[in-house]
């Protein structure tokens, strides 16, 4: 879409003033704020910034009175050891919307924070601008109505986020995947060669000491199953080298498993397959082209209440933007070590199904919107700064 007129128009000091303020309370939300704060100010450099967020915004140029820091917390069970931080930062929140007025609130993720300082912008007549859904379209449906009361506009960053606010008749955009802005280069597989299965075990510790012993134990298995088979264990840079070999040092596995920190280009460099836990890495694996079998373990009561609440018919973004089962879902007790080398052994037998799955997988580029996402977002803001924003109902 074009930028209105009335963002383009000059003054003696440049383009018009515009006042926005950006909440981002996670370190993620952190980067793609920075990155589309840059979009922003080459769009209208004299944009002002202000608001929540952690370094990364604060470098591009944003005013941060409150820290990112102080949001840490929240979250279903994590919320009550930071209720206070919450409560003082939901406070400034709304008191620099108050007193500054913003032409344009931009909120991205966090909706437990987020939907509430949603709803005091708009009973200042504030346009709220929404960036990276919450996850309502599996769990907690019931927001969906209080989005649609308090956010002018959505901007997603997956295919069927759109299909899904449109039925509910809430203005969306589909922006495109920021992951698609990243290099995932698509290299030559060949699965007639000895298999180098790459271990994708998280980014927390406690995701790791939870995934990684059955991965490890079922590496163990493969390795007396395929002879010559190797490991690469993707070492995430949040965690501590040390920690990482300690743990698998401790672990009674033999298998040969190196670690690579180079990231996980350097590990698709060197895989022809994935054991990957549930998340974002998995959609990085699939655009990369590397055939996988995903896991995922909670707690007994976590996972008895997430099957009460949850209303997808799979967990994996791979498996929901393809809208079939296209890679395997070990989850749970289906995680065992044995059920995973049972069906890896198994995949990594059916070489003409390895190469169907990897263009399957590799299809899926073509659905998420091309490099670019910050940009779209950009465009959008400039637009709702302009005039108000046309929607279809």
């Amino acid at each position: 879409m074009p930028v209105p007129e009335s963002c383009m128009q000059k003054e003696e000091t440049g383009y018009v003033r515009k006042k926005i303020m950006l909440i981002a309370g996670e370190a993620s939300a952190d980067h793609h704020g920075a990155k589309l704060l840059r979009a922003l100010r080459k769009k209208n450099p004299q944009c002002v910034f202000f608001g929540i967020g952690g370094p990364l915004l604060r470098e591009a140029g944003m005013e941060t009175p409150v820290d990112a820091s102080e949001l840490s917390h929240v979250g279903i069970t994590e919320a009550l050891g930071g209720i206070v931080s919450i409560l003082r930062a939901m406070s400034r929140a709304r008191g620099m919307l108050q007193k500054r007025r913003p032409d344009l609130l931009i909120l991205i993720d966090l909706p437990d924070f987020n939907l509430p300082v949603a709803a005091f912008a708009k009973k200042l007549g504030i346009k709220v601008l929404y960036y990276i859904s919450p996850q309502i379209w599996a769990w907690r449906r019931g927001r969906v109505k209080m989005i649609g009361e308090r956010v002018d506009h959505m901007a997603v960053i997956l295919p069927f986020e759109e299909i899904f606010y449109r039925r509910h008749h809430i203005p969306v955009t589909f922006a495109g995947h920021p992951l698609m802005d990243k290099e995932i280069p698509v290299r030559k597989k060949d699965f007639t060669r000895t298999p180098v299965v790459a271990l994708l075990p998280g980014s927390r510790k406690g995701e790791i000491r939870r995934m990684l012993p059955p991965m490890l134990e079922a590496a163990e298995k493969l390795k007396q199953r395929i002879p010559g088979i190797r490991f690469v264990l993707s070492h995430s840079p949040s965690v501590d080298n040390a920690f990482l070999e300690d743990f698998s040092a401790a672990s009674p596995c033999r298998a040969e498993v190196e670690i690579e920190s180079g990231g996980l280009g350097k590990v698709f460099e060197k895989c022809s397959f994935a054991i990957a836990v549930s998340g974002t890495v998995t959609l990085e694996t699939a655009l990369a082209g590397i055939p996988m079998v995903i896991i995922y373990k909670v707690s007994p009561v976590s996972y008895r209440l997430g099957k009460l609440l949850i209303k997808v018919p799979c967990i994996s973004l791979v498996n929901l933007i393809s809208g079939r089962m296209l890679v395997p879902e070990l989850i749970q007790q289906d995680s065992s070590p044995d059920n995973i080398a049972n069906t890896v052994s198994a995949m990594l037998k059916d070489i003409p199904g390895l190469i169907r799955l990897r263009k399957d997988l590799l299809f899926l580029r073509r659905r998420m919107g091309g490099p670019g996402a910050s940009e779209r977002v950009a465009e959008l803001a400039m637009h709702m700064l302009g005039r108000p924003q046309q929607t279809e109902k």
